[in-house]
């Protein structure tokens, strides 16, 4: 029999009705905007399965825009999160698509782009209940990303001794990794290296990493659930 914890069984403090489809849409939202490191300017939001059958009345459509506004899940506003991107110049749109019978239900790929369009990132996204999510996959890398742990997101050339700098540096800061995981396009091709650490990498600390031949770009996605 599994076990679950009190906040998988009675979910986190929210704006409602829904811990999968409101709090947890919020979530992915954030992971979003962390992934792209900047203010969005526009949002393609792809709904799949129960996300784009009930999502309406659920507020996901709302919720995931709150998390790209940088929102809360108990935000009070996130009925109204449409009109606050309009206001904001975050142009929003929305299609249903089917991303796969191995991808949950709740789930969404979100599309998003600075409003000068020179940062993009695309982001699929699940909330499998009571506010959790995972970020399966960014930018066409499979991935694994909870939210529970400070998440490190390097975009990188795979080359030998590129993971030995990186935990070098970490290590100097002080900073405690918990997993590292590397998905790549090939041999010393394209790769994304997701790092969770216990705490915030300094700013200095992530300055230094960015600065790694090997590194061509790199975001933060902070601790999304408490």
């Amino acid at each position: 029999m599994s076990e679950y914890s009190a906040f998988e069984i009675i979910g986190p403090p929210m704006t409602g009705p829904s811990s999968s489809h409101t709090a947890g849409a919020v979530r992915i939202g954030l992971a979003a905007r962390a992934l792209l490191g900047e203010e969005p300017g526009a949002a393609l939001i792809a709904l799949h399965g129960s996300f784009a059958a009930t999502g309406a009345g659920h507020a996901t459509d709302r919720a995931l825009v709150a998390g790209l506004l940088n929102w809360l899940p108990d935000d009070p506003r996130i009925k109204d999160a449409l009109d606050y991107a309009a206001r904001q110049n975050l142009h929003v749109a929305f299609q249903s698509v089917d991303l796969g019978e191995d991808v949950h239900p709740n789930s969404a790929r979100l599309t998003i782009s600075s409003a000068d369009r020179a940062a993009s990132c695309t982001a699929t996204g699940s909330s499998p209940g009571g506010g959790s999510i995972e970020i399966v996959n960014i930018d066409g890398f499979t991935a694994r990303v909870d939210g529970c742990l400070v998440t490190l997101v390097m975009w990188h050339k795979d080359r030998p001794g590129f993971l030995s700098k990186v935990t070098t540096l970490l290590a100097c800061a002080g900073i405690n990794i918990a997993a590292i995981r590397t998905t790549r396009k090939g041999r010393e091709g394209e790769a994304l290296t997701l790092v969770e650490t216990d705490e915030t990498v300094p700013a200095d600390c992530r300055s230094l990493l960015g600065r790694l031949p090997e590194i061509s770009k790199l975001r933060e996605i902070p601790r999304l659930v408490f």
